[in-house]
Formats: C-alpha cells, structure tokens, sequence
C-alpha cells in the first residue's frame, strides 16, 4: 500500500494502519518520525543580538568577490611607491619615525592634479589601510599592521584629504554624464570612489573596535574623531549628511555608479560610531530619565531579551495532522514518554510525546484549530495520565519576564469609568480622590499606580506644549548639541527625501522584489566589466550578486533603526518626524512584503565564499572552486547578517506602530497576521519576541475566529510580550478597538511634529509680534533702509504726490 499517495502524504488513521502488514506498519512509524522530527523540530538559533556582527566579517562584506584581483593591484602600487622612497627594507621593517614619514610622503602626493597618479596614491594608501598583508602570514597579522596603519594614518591627517577627494568626485558631473548615457554600468565606473570609499570605511571601523590593549594615544585619537565625524566639519555639515547626498544622488538617476553598498556601510559605521550603539542608548535612556527625575527602568531590556528562550512555532495544518497521527499512534501503544519542557513550560505542538499533553488538551482544544481536525477521533478511548514523580517536573519560572507598565492615560480611564457606573460622575484629569468608591477599587488603583510608567517622551511632549503656548514667559530652550542633534539639524531639510531613496533601495534588495525596468540598479559595484562566460563563473557572480543585497539590506535597516531610536530619545517629535516621513514612503507595506517570503530560507541561505572573504584570501593560497564547493556553501546554521536584517526591520515595524491606531489598522488592511505567524518558525528569541508584539497589537482587530484558531500564539504572547495592566489587548472590548478617524489623527501629529520643527529650528520666519521692538527715535532713524531701485528713480514723483501737494495742518500735528 502506498503511504505517500493518499491525499498528497496525509496520514492513514488507526484502521487503515491497522490494515498494514507488520513491517510495512513499523516503516510507516518510522518513517512517520523522521518526517515530523525533520519538519518540525529545528533547533534554537545560537545567535546573539549585537550592533554589528564579529569584525573580520564586518571587514569582509566590504568587498565583494568581483574586487578579488584589486588586492594585488593595491599591494602593487605601494611596493612601487615604497621602493621608489625606502630601501629594500619590508614596510614591517621599520620603524615608527620611517613610518610615519612615508605615511606623510603619501598624504603630499595625493594633492597631484593627474587622476592617475591620484588613483596609484589611493591604491598604495588602501593597502596600507589592509594591513600591508603582503609581508603578513596569518589573519591576525594582518588585523594587527591593519590597527596600526589606520592610526597611523588618522594622525597624519588622511581623513580629512581623503573627504575633500571624495567631494570632489561627488561633484564630477564628466563621471556622472557618462555613466548616465552608459546602457549597462560595471566596476570599472566606480574605481576611484570604491578605492576612497573603502579607505574610509575601513578606517572608521576599525577605530571604532575598542581594545583594552590599545596606547592611551590611541583612545585619545578614537574620542576626537569620534567628536570630528559628528560635528559640522566637513563642508559645514556631518559626514553622515555627505553620506545621504550621495544615497539621494543616486536614487534620482544623475549618479548610477555610485557604489551604493560601500556608501550605506560607511554611513551605517558612520551614525554608530559618532551616536553610540544599542549599550550607549540604553545608558543615555538610563542617564536621561535621572536628570527628569523620573524612577529607574524596571528591567534592563537588553540583559532580559539575551536571557530569553524561543517558544516553539505554531504549527501549520500539516504538523497539527502529523501531531494527531502521533497522538494515535501513541494511545495504539500505550506508551507515553516524558520530554523536556521549555523555559515557560509551554506546550510544544512540535513535541507531540510530551506528558503533559493529555492534561493540556482539555483547556486547549476548547479554543483551537487542532478539535476540528479529526472530529472521529474524539470517540477513541483517552488512557489516563501516567503521574510522574515531582523530581521529574520542570519547575516554573518565578514570573513573566517583564515587570508590567501603566501610562497615565490608563488610570485615568479607569477611574473615569468606575466613577460613571458607582458615583454618576466624572473628575476630570483627577486620578487622587477616591471617594464613594469601593475598596476593591481602591486597591486595584494601588496597583495601577505601584506600576505606573512614565516615558522620556511623555516628559518631552509636555514641555513642548508649554513652549508652544507661553513662546516668551517660558524662557529660551537649552538645546543641548550632541552629535544626534546636530544629524538631525543636518538632514532636517531633505529628510523626506533621503527617507525615500532608503526605502527605495531597501525594495530593490529585497529578495521578494521582481526586476522591474523602472526599479533603481543596486548592481554597479558588482557586475565586472566582462559578464561570466562559464558555469562556474555565472554560479560565483549569482553568489555575489545575491550576497550583495542580503548587505544592503543589512546596512539600511541598521541606518533607519538606529536614527529611530535615537531620535527618540533625543527628542519625541524628532522621531515622530522620521517615523511620519517612512509611514508615507510605505514603509510598513514594504517591510510586510520582505517578510512575505520563505523566511527561513532566507535565514539559511548560504551566500558567501568563506574561500575569497578578505583577510583570508590575502594570506592564504586558494583552493581551485568548483561548483560543488560553490553549492555547498558554509556550515553556519544560520546566516547572521539575514537574521540580524529580519530582526530589525521588526523592531522598525513595532517603533513605527506603537501606540498609533492608524498604522496598527495598516497592519491588518494588509494582512500581515499569516505574514508575521510564518516569522514565528524561526526559533530565535528575539526574533519572536519582536513578531507577538505586532500580533499582540492587531489582535482585537482579527476578530474572535482568529483567536480561536490561534490559542498556541495568544498563549506565546501572554509569557513573553510585557503586559499592560488594563489592556484589552486580546479581546475587542476596548475603546481603541472602535473605528477612528484615522487620518484625523495622523493631521494632528503632523501639525504638532511641524510646530516643533517650525519653533525650534525655522528662526527666519519666526512670529514678529514676539519680535523685540526698538523705541528709540535716533536709532531707528539712523537705521540703513535699503529702497528698491524703480523707487529711487520716482523719487521725485512720490516727493510731488506723498508730500508736496498733500496740505499739512500743523497745529493739529502739535497738538
């Protein structure tokens, strides 16, 4: 009897496996297993959440395979540089006076007006950049000349040279023109900025690679340049601002071979480097909230996501069938095995010989999919529980994870509606008087206000408001000029537009994208001049070409969450500003249509050549590549740039919806609940803790039937998302569940984002009744007034009509 042919796979019930003959049953069985344990029973992800993944692979993804045989190129250009100036010493020969020489020998030559010249000089200082790995034997050799050589450098000034050149190359309108006119653009258009673009950016990363081994010197050095790359020094503006010109430039079509992944990397290492990563926001976030006065974080939220364990997923319609067939078979058998339980003693559809099982079906299949499954079953005789000893138990955790919040705004509420239905009436904002209430009353608004949370943004909205409203007795804002609010004074005039190249690029990176004609070409900086003429050729470029975009995505989701967060904590409507100008660029459409896709695939893809990955590949010989070993990829079980690109697109998504009805409800027209129930596969803590919250937000607006069917993920939400205390979240009883005028709201935030910006930054049309006035008589006649020339021309005129012949009663005028 062929198994696999009924119904495309579907298991066979307890008669039709009773029909089988003994061997055929037990093949079945095992069979049975295999494929559920291989569906089913994917391991936690070992992956931790950090601001960039390990530096040698940060390093790597700078250049793409195509760049392979510009190593050498490199290395050539300063062995001629070198030899011409210095004996026949190595460069690891000598010591720190020559070297700082010749590092000065080469900042001199970089000024000559020949390009090629120019472009020799860039190669040779590149090289120096690389670690001079020509004279290196091993990767951490290389790492080591490569510290060393960047500091170098810096101290001699080469930073600053090199952004004057990468200016001048910006403006290169013959590049520009040529490339536009070009039907189809390779590396060879980008050289001399690739060359640039790679000496910044492997400078700015690794000064910002701390080291407790590293000269006081050094720290001294990494703190300047840290201040340097924040502040307004280059062209009177941020090097990130530079940074968003050229993103711009190139998404407008006047700039197509701009190697824009080089450009998103060095802006991405640019904004964490100069604002601080995720550990600085939350000691800002923690630093903040003292000066406010306001109490500490309950929780440290970082330590609490990394102690976090993944649930398992909900299962899809073929695993609930599976489970069924196993619980069948197990009741055949009599047997029932203990399994571990995880972290919060969940029940694991995926671990479907757990014990505790039969106990948890009763509370569950009231309220799931898996009761409608096999309805005939239900008539089976249930054996009873087997008791186990309690040494065998897995103990529960002492609590949830996280401590509960309470927002102002809730306690209000609350007591408004007890006053209403005990007393008749309301008190406004009164959250204090309690009278006429009853006890139990009492008590639950002790609770309430025991976890009571009040935000750095809350705080912020309020001095706004007072600001807005009393413009002179309120006294001048100290804006206190951090390297964020300088990035926001930055790209304050062209925000919208460079919140729209982002996500223009994003869509063209994204795997689910189709090649459109009118879509933007990402390729420039991969595509050789010569296109593959063999298999393996073409299977190398498919690599590349794919590797190429999983980093784009990378480096722009980094951009867009770390500019979000830390707007926000810099200002709330700095961030609402950012957050306003990506919800009208699509941005909630276009992160739900990433996710649209086979997740985990994406999660697994294996595209990348460990073989040719920078510094490897300088100081080791290669191995002959076959497509085999193409194919093969590496032995990763997850790619970490993809999960790190996954996760935050997710946050991104929770910072742009959090508390607005309008963007929760754009969640749900565009149906994201099966986009972000698929997400929940991959057995990653955050990653999943990251996708209940945007379920748990939506819920009450998916009606009850998706309730009922979804009780495993209800259930995952309940132990892992915070609670709040008097949220409705799971059922549609509350206020915010009703229909709003949604683009009302929107209007009102837009009108308060605008007034903030207008107040706090438009000075030159500032209200002129606020205007100080000048009263005295000399010094407002000796003011210079400049009058128009047709006016000076009619002089005469306007003497004639304006005063001559208007008769003027002086006694009236005395009087």
């Amino acid at each position: 009897m062929d198994v696999g042919g009924n119904g495309g796979g579907l298991p066979v019930n307890n008669k039709q496996r009773a029909m089988l003959p003994n061997k055929s049953r037990g093949e079945f069985t095992r069979n049975l297993r295999k494929d559920s344990e291989g569906l089913s029973e994917s391991p936690d992800l070992e992956f931790e959440y950090a601001d960039t993944d390990k530096w040698a692979a940060e390093l790597s993804e700078l250049y793409s395979y195509t760049e392979g045989p510009e190593f050498a190129l490199n290395r050539k250009c300063f062995e001629e540089e070198f030899r011409a100036h210095v004996s026949d010493k190595k460069w690891t020969e000598l010591d720190a006076d020559q070297h700082r020489a010749h590092a000065m020998r080469l900042l001199d030559s970089l000024e000559v007006i020949a390009r090629e010249k120019r472009l020799k000089v860039a190669r040779a200082i590149l090289y120096m950049a690389q670690g001079t790995f020509g004279e290196c034997s091993s990767e951490a050799e290389v790492q080591h000349w490569m510290r060393y050589n960047i500091f170098l450098l810096l101290d001699v000034g080469t930073f600053s040279a090199l952004v004057e050149l990468l200016n001048m190359e910006i403006d290169n309108s013959a590049a520009c023109s040529s490339a536009v006119r070009k039907p189809a653009i390779s590396l060879a258009d980008s050289t001399d900025l690739r060359v640039l673009l790679n000496i910044m950016y492997l400078m700015v990363e690794t000064i910002q690679q701390e080291d407790p081994a590293d000269k006081p010197e050094w720290r001294i050095i990494r703190e300047t340049f840290r201040t340097e790359l924040g502040s307004p020094l280059f062209n009177n503006e941020p090097i990130s601002v530079m940074l968003f010109g050229m993103v711009t430039k190139f998404c407008s079509g006047h700039a197509p071979h701009f190697p824009m992944k080089k450009v998103l990397l060095l802006l991405w290492k640019s904004i964490l480097f100069t604002l601080g990563g995720f550990e600085q926001l939350q000691s800002i976030k923690v630093q903040k909230r003292e000066e406010l006065g306001l109490p500490p974080l309950p929780e440290d939220s970082i330590r609490v996501i990394r102690s976090m364990r993944a649930a398992s997923p909900p299962a899809s319609a073929s695993d609930l069938i599976e489970q069924q067939q196993k619980r069948a078979r197990r009741e055949h058998k009599a047997l029932i095995k203990q399994d571990n339980l995880d972290a919060f003693n969940e029940k694991d559809p995926y671990k479907a010989d757990d014990s505790r099982e039969d106990e948890d079906d009763n509370d569950d299949n009231d309220n799931s999919i898996e009761a409608e499954t096999f309805p005939l079953e239900r008539d089976e005789v249930m054996p009873p529980p087997i008791p186990h000893p309690p040494s065998e138990r897995v103990s529960f955790p002492k609590g949830l994870p996280w401590a509960p919040k309470v927002r102002e705004k809730d306690i209000e509420n609350f007591l408004e509606s007890s006053r209403s239905k005990f007393i008749g009436y309301t008190l406004g904002n009164d959250t204090d008087t309690v009278v006429g209430l009853p006890r139990p009353i009492h008590e639950s608004i002790k609770t309430l206000k025991q976890h009571k949370y009040v935000s750095i943004a809350e705080i912020q909205i309020i001095k706004e408001e007072e600001y807005q409203k009393t413009p002179l007795s309120g006294g001048e804002e100290e804006v206190i000029m951090c390297a964020t609010e300088l990035l926001y004074q930055g790209i304050l005039p062209s925000l919208p537009q460079y919140m729209i190249a982002l996500l223009k690029i994003l869509l063209a990176a994204a795997p689910t994208s189709k090649a459109k004609t009118d879509s933007i070409n990402i390729l420039a900086d991969v595509l050789p001049e010569e296109m593959p003429t063999t298999v393996l050729q073409s299977m190398k470029l498919g690599v590349d070409v794919n590797r190429h975009k999983e980093i784009i995505v990378k480096a722009i989701s980094a951009i867009l969450l770390l500019l979000l967060k830390h707007f926000k904590l810099n200002h709330i409507y700095q961030f609402e500003y950012m957050a306003q100008h990506l919800v009208f660029a699509n941005c909630i459409p276009l992160i739900l249509k990433f996710f649209n896709q086979n997740i985990m695939s994406y999660i697994t893809a294996k595209n990348s050549i460990s073989v040719l990955d920078f510094p490897y590949c300088v100081v080791h010989e290669l191995p002959e590549l076959t497509a085999e070993s193409l194919e093969a990829g590496d032995n990763n079980q997850f790619c970490w740039r993809n999960l790190f690109s996954c996760i935050n697109l997710l946050r991104i998504l929770n910072k742009l919806t959090k508390w607005k009805h309008s963007r929760t409800m754009m969640l749900v027209v565009f149906k994201s609940a099966p986009i972000l129930k698929r997400a929940l596969k991959v057995k990653q803590a955050m990653m999943q803790l990251y996708v209940l919250k945007l379920l748990k937000v939506q819920t009450k607006y998916l009606g009850r039937q998706w309730r009922k069917s979804n009780m495993k993920t209800m259930s995952a939400i309940y132990q892992k998302v915070r609670h709040r205390l008097n949220d409705d979240w799971a059922y549609g009883n509350d206020l915010d569940a009703r229909p709003w005028d949604f683009q009302a709201e929107e209007c009102a935030l837009r009108a308060n984002i605008e007034r903030f910006n207008s107040r706090r930054y438009d000075k030159s049309h500032s209200n002129p009744d606020f205007l100080p006035v000048d009263n005295c008589l000399q010094s407002v006649l000796g003011q210079r007034v400049d009058l128009p020339e047709d006016f000076q021309m009619n002089y005469d005129l306007w003497l004639e009509r304006e005063v001559f012949s208007k008769p003027i009663s002086w006694e009236e005028l005395l009087q």
